[in-house]
């Protein structure tokens, strides 16, 4: 039995979804930027696609621009908005960004650029009053994520978007990973720009897109052919677009149904993600839920497991057939602690033990149960081992600080 409770790292592709792409990976295998009617009917099951990507989000059609990945959206939207503002040298992100973000304002600090990294408190929070306190009208971009891909907290991206307007600042919002998860309106938003994966909502890796609000003045960051209407170079990958479509059609049913309440107000996966986070808690001693009072994703929960290795623990859940995390996949093989969690100044006792469970979907309680009935034991026996059993062990946060500044 494999439990995959990893889902914010990438997401089984849902059949219906494979099934939709299928004939364009054989028979339908024309170019859509081909004048021939063999390409035109892949062109039109493209633009079927852009429409439902555009009705997920609220936008309009034109208003998205397929592309590989978020990482891609990210580094497309940091530079556009650059482009669009040269005269203006200054960043404000957030310090638990996606390395597809912070990476980027490293390099552009090197390049001569200021950026101003918001803080967060002990729940994943930001302070509206820092990044007040950050604008300027030398501010060429706020960028930030709608949801964190570690514990699941979510930021007030348009209370976030109307102040950085009010210093004529282009907002770009990473929305990877609550794309599909959240209900989300363009249309009555002060948002340009904003990115998601195909990847993190049931549709296939290596396909993704960018919203760009209508009048914005881009630059494309990839150049070559016209396709994207000149925004984007490359043929595009028309399978993966397709599925996306798919699947965005399918997350948009979900999210209707899920906020019917005729039909239930609670989606299953948050129902199931309550369940185990309640269980935990109740049946594991000194644990607690990193971001637990702010507003999260419904299908993340990040639990802290004082006095043990996170790193142990994925170890022995791997051997009952569980998958989870430790942190972003994209940090994976690090042996430094989540910068999430550090910005968040969690003690090390619970730092280093914690572990993202991310549900989806296609879990079940049987899955949830399975988890439920093993991991006391885990925790039991990894304490038995531990040298740090005790709130003591503090001291080695500060070293831990003291060495990453």
């Amino acid at each position: 039995m494999v439990v995959y409770l990893d889902n914010n790292a990438t997401t089984k592709i849902d059949p219906a979804v494979l099934e939709a792409m299928l004939p364009y990976l054989s028979e339908l295998y024309g170019n859509p930027s081909s004048m021939h009617s063999f390409g035109g009917q892949v062109k039109t099951a493209l633009e079927a696609a852009r429409a439902q990507v555009a009705s997920l989000l609220g936008a309009q059609d034109t208003e998205i621009i397929f592309n590989s990945c978020g990482s891609e959206g990210n580094n497309t939207a940091i530079h556009a908005a650059l482009a669009a503002q040269p005269e203006k040298r200054h960043i404000i992100t957030t310090a638990v960004e996606h390395p597809a973000i912070l990476s980027v304002c490293k390099h552009l600090e090197k390049k001569g650029y200021d950026v101003t990294y918001l803080s967060v408190d002990r729940q994943g929070q930001l302070d509206l009053m820092e990044l007040e306190a950050a604008l300027t009208g030398g501010t060429a971009l706020v960028t930030t994520m709608y949801a964190n891909n570690e514990t699941g907290v979510v930021f007030p991206v348009e209370a976030i978007a109307l102040m950085a307007k009010e210093y004529g600042a282009t907002v770009h919002v990473d929305a990877v990973q609550a794309v599909g998860k959240l209900p989300i309106d363009l249309s009555r938003s002060a948002i340009d720009l904003l990115t998601l994966s195909g990847h993190k909502l049931h549709a296939p890796k290596g396909i993704g897109a960018l919203y760009v609000r209508k009048g914005f003045r881009f630059r494309p960051f990839l150049l070559g052919g016209h396709q994207e209407r000149g925004r984007r170079a490359g043929t595009q990958n028309v399978a993966s677009i397709v599925a996306l479509g798919k699947a965005a059609a399918i997350a948009e049913l979900d999210l209707a149904q899920g906020t019917d309440p005729s039909k239930g107000s609670v989606p299953s996966e948050a129902a199931l993600r309550d369940l185990l986070q309640r269980e935990l808690l109740a049946t594991i001693p000194d644990c607690e839920v990193n971001g637990g009072n702010s507003p999260r994703l419904p299908n993340t929960t990040n639990i802290g497991f004082k006095y043990i290795e996170g790193e142990a623990i994925l170890y022995m859940l791997n051997r009952e057939g569980i998958c989870a995390s430790s942190g972003s996949a994209c940090t994976s093989g690090s042996l430094d602690p989540s910068h999430v969690l550090m910005a968040m100044g969690l003690p090390y006792t619970i730092l280093h033990g914690s572990i993202r469970f991310s549900l989806s979907r296609f879990t079940t309680e049987a899955e949830i149960q399975h988890v439920l009935a093993v991991m006391p034991g885990i925790v039991d026996r990894l304490r038995a081992l531990s040298p740090f059993n005790n709130d003591q062990a503090d001291w080695l946060q500060e070293r831990d600080v003291a060495l990453a500044t």
